[in-house]
């Protein structure tokens, strides 16, 4: 294995498991060359609470899609059984 694309694709034949072990063991070696970690990002409590109610309004609009998505494909049925029984 020489090229970068025979070792990923040895890779992706790996297990989870093996792949997250190599995951860590490159995440070292690259720690280990660079000698630090990025910048951490400052982000404010603000901007996250912005993100999460974004987020959580998406949610409530795919649940609204969801629910009006499945009205058409499962239509209520209305009528009475009852009604079209004949004695």
């Amino acid at each position: 294995m020489s090229t970068l694309a025979e070792i990923e694709a040895a890779a992706d034949s790996l297990p989870a498991a093996e792949q997250q072990e190599l995951l860590l063991f490159l995440a070292t070696r690259l720690h280990a060359a660079n000698g630090s970690l990025p910048p951490l990002r400052d982000i404010s409590r603000e901007q996250m609470d912005r993100w999460i109610a974004e987020d959580e309004a998406g949610y409530r609009r795919f649940r609204a899609a969801i629910s009006t998505a499945c009205l058409f494909v499962n239509p209520p049925n209305f009528s009475n059984a009852s009604a079209t029984r004949e004695d």
